[in-house]
């Protein structure tokens, strides 16, 4: 059939772009501005030139309107924390002093004052800064980034569009400032809040906006009648404002539900939809409604967050179908592009066959494109454009690269024991304390530590041939040893031999396991300037050989204390990888586990007695909707259950979860049957400790005492502090002492002192222990 021409043109349009450049500028700016090598203006330069490069990128690409104002030094939502005038009090002097100094301190902390806390923008591998707020909380307005970079846009004579956090997600992102009652619902200052962006839409409508985008991303989560009314109550009073540009409210990372009625009704101009896979809801959502009669409607149907090409034929369907329920129908990305890596066609080691499968943000703008052009002219008009599409699709539904029958017979045959550990925790437990003879308050890190740049420049001088494996090999033999020494002088008492090897935590299992296809250039940001390359989930998964127990055995050659083991679990493995999109995730989730249950087994099998099996991924990948969880958990939890109930009852089995809000999976926490569960609790001032307690967890737990995405070095007394706070809730029998997060982010000097403190931290509070027991 062929589809008719829109009756307006349709628009090509994105909410938002990688930020970081073709070759990571901004992420070199920014950290050369922290270190001192980099002036303020040059960086300001750096971001005027790569917000110049990827709106030309977008207009030529066929983007019809580019957004503004998703472009930032480090987080959206802390720019939004500026824009309203949200600078914790604690911060505020920084600010005054220069705003830009004052803008980092929130972002990383400085020596004395302690950072926003960080956690996972919904259930994305993305992390915002939390905005901290109370019943004292004075709103001002504060447009000027916004303003400048639409006039920056509108001066390359382009239509823009700004693009900001809405009133109620931000609110319903928030939580309360230090100091203040927990109980506190920021969302109680909205009716403070909307005169602000009332301020700040009218600035925008002065600057030249001719619409303006308001995200709410939140109202695609369950939401409570007094949410939904105070959504309501939002869009009445923007909407009823005389001076301000069109809005054009914006929903992604799902169906909306009972919000969308919300919005329809709402006295706004346009709504954004997602009408990808996961949300395909909302098109019979709309219909039901009523439609969007005289409103515009931005219809998400290219996937902005996995890399996968698009169906075009199923896209331009969905298209068609929307044309009878709105004004316009314009097309966009589900969600911001800032999810994806740039260029798929930069990526010259994967296989051809399987980069004809792959869209990273600039393919899926000209997917963007050719649809609007499409919906606008008719599908004769893609005649060409369809058939290549179709036998793209074709290559990867009938390529033996994504199905192996060996592993799919492996898989079909689990059983619920394969799941269960061979002895109840209580049994492990004592075996474990007789076998590993700890103290109390026993102490560890993470996993890693830090990159140097002599590790840096030893991987680099591998690949261009300068120097030979054997060469390389030495190098991390050097640093194993010297990581070690440090630990073992420092007193710590489970130790790692530190990931010199890994050059990230899931690629370098990715590219030791079948179906895994590795990039080189496919970064994404994950905080700040800290990026990384998911790999590509395309085909089943086996592990053809082991792949840590040489690194691990050498370690624990060199010493007498006990080598963790470290590896990456089946729910990140995913998680934090481009996920195939042609089976179950859990289906995928099974065959993960199995390759590294086979490496857990390896790794006993050669004398490791403590193993860590990493799943910080958990809790983001929890859905949306509390109706979708018991599903999820249930294979999340088996599939971590399955990587690691092969062991003997004496090996012990950690796990870590960091940066997400843990208080509603400590269920699953507890179904892992994991023997020590290590958790980030730094920022948060030890609040999972308390939500472990009012479980009843029954097993060893080791909230964080060190913040380690601040440069900031706690003292002795700091970190003490926080494990009597941790002993509150945890008993000191059941309680170890560690970071929040792998150390490969901070410098040595940062991490010497750190970790030292840690230690007397923890010999302190033995000591207090043994006092009082004396």
């Amino acid at each position: 059939m062929t589809a008719k021409p829109a009756a307006a043109a349709a628009r090509a349009t994105v909410y938002g772009y990688p930020r970081q450049g073709g070759n990571r500028e901004l992420k070199k700016a920014v950290e050369g501005y922290w270190k001192g090598r980099v002036t303020a203006d040059a960086l300001r330069t750096t971001a005027a030139e790569l917000r110049r490069a990827n709106w030309r990128e977008l207009a030529d690409a066929g983007i019809h309107e580019v957004p503004t104002g998703d472009f930032s030094y480090y987080d959206h939502v802390l720019d939004t924390s500026v824009m309203v005038g949200a600078v914790p009090a604690r911060h505020r002097a920084a600010v005054e002093a220069d705003v830009l100094d004052g803008y980092f301190a929130m972002a990383r902390g400085t020596r004395d004052v302690a950072p926003l806390e960080m956690t996972k923008w919904f259930d994305t591998n993305y992390h915002y800064l939390v905005p901290e707020l109370g019943p004292g909380t004075v709103f001002t307005a504060d447009s000027a980034k916004q303003v400048a970079e639409l006039k920056e846009a509108l001066a390359l004579g382009l239509t823009a569009r700004p693009v900001l956090v809405g009133p109620v997600t931000y609110l319903l992102l928030a939580k309360p400032a230090p100091g203040v009652a927990d109980d506190f619902d920021p969302l109680t200052l909205l009716d403070r809040l909307l005169p602000v962006y009332a301020e700040i839409l009218a600035d925008l409508r002065a600057a030249g906006a001719e619409w303006v985008q308001l995200d709410e991303p939140a109202l695609v989560q369950d939401r409570t009648p007094a949410e939904l009314n105070a959504a309501t109550r939002a869009y009445r009073d923007l909407g009823a404002l005389a001076d301000r540009p069109r809005l054009l409210v914006a929903s992604y990372f799902g169906r909306l539900g009972d919000a969308l009625k919300v919005l329809a009704a709402a006295p706004v101009d346009g709504l954004a939809l997602d009408f990808t896979d996961s949300a395909a809801a909302n098109l019979e959502d709309l219909a039901a409604v009523g439609g969007l009669p005289g409103k515009r409607l931005v219809a998400g149907v290219v996937n902005g967050r996995n890399i996968w090409i698009n169906d075009f034929q199923k896209s331009l369907a969905t298209l068609a179908t929307l044309l009878g329920l709105a004004d316009r129908v314009d097309v966009a990305a589900s969600c911001s592009l800032l999810h994806v890596p740039l260029d798929a066609a930069a990526e010259h080691d994967i296989d051809p066959q399987v980069r004809r499968w792959l869209a990273f943000a600039r393919q899926k703008t000209a997917e963007i494109a050719t649809l609007a052009r499409g919906l606008a002219n008719g599908t004769d008009a893609l005649t060409a454009e369809l058939a290549a599409n179709r036998a793209d699709l074709a290559s990867r539904t009938d390529s033996a690269l994504t199905r192996d029958p060996a592993v799919r017979a492996r898989t079909a045959a689990i059983t619920d024991a394969d799941g269960r550990r061979s002895q109840p925790y209580a049994e492990r437990a004592a075996a474990q304390r007789a076998h590993l003879g700890l103290p109390l308050l026993p102490t560890t890190t993470i996993g890693s530590f830090p990159q140097t740049d002599e590790l840096r420049v030893a991987r680099a001088d591998l690949r261009a041939g300068r120097i030979d494996t054997a060469g390389y090999e030495e190098r991390i033999k050097d640093e194993i040893r010297e990581v070690l020494a440090f630990q073992e002088k420092t007193g710590i008492d489970v130790l790692v031999h530190g990931e010199p090897e890994r050059n990230d935590m899931v690629q370098y299992f990715a590219e030791q396991l079948t179906g895994y296809v590795a990039t080189r250039h496919g970064w994404v940001q994950s905080y700040g300037t800290r990026y990384v390359r998911p790999p590509v989930l395309a085909g089943d998964i086996s592990r053809p050989e082991p792949m840590t127990v040489r690194w691990t055995t050498y370690a624990q050659a060199q010493t007498s204390k006990p080598v963790k083991g470290m590896l990456t679990g089946p729910v990140t493995m995913l998680a934090w990888s481009f996920v195939r999109d042609d089976q179950p995730l859990g289906d995928t989730a099974r065959q993960v586990a199995l390759a590294l249950r086979d490496e857990v087994n390896d790794l006993e099998a050669a004398g490791t007695s403590v193993i860590q099996v990493d799943e910080p991924a958990l809790r983001e990948t929890l859905p949306l909707r509390a109706a979708d969880h018991a599903a999820y958990l249930d294979w999340a939890t088996e599939s971590f259950r399955l990587s690691t109930s092969g062991v003997r009852p004496d090996t012990q089995i950690h796990t870590h979860m960091c940066y997400a809000e843990f208080g509603d999976i400590v269920q699953a926490i507890d179904d892992l049957d994991a023997d020590v569960i290590s958790l980030e609790a730094a920022r948060s001032h030890m609040q999972v400790a308390g939500e472990l307690a009012e479980h009843g967890y029954p097993r060893e737990a080791g909230p964080g005492v060190w913040d380690i995405h601040s440069p900031r070095v706690p003292g002795t007394e700091e970190a003490a502090a926080l494990l009597r706070k941790g002993l509150e809730a945890i008993p000191a029998e059941r309680l170890w002492v560690n970071p929040d997060c792998g150390l490969k982010t901070r410098d040595w000097t940062e991490t010497r002192a750190s970790l030292e403190n840690l230690v007397s931290a923890a010999r302190q509070v033995r000591a207090e222990l043994s006092t009082d027991n004396g």
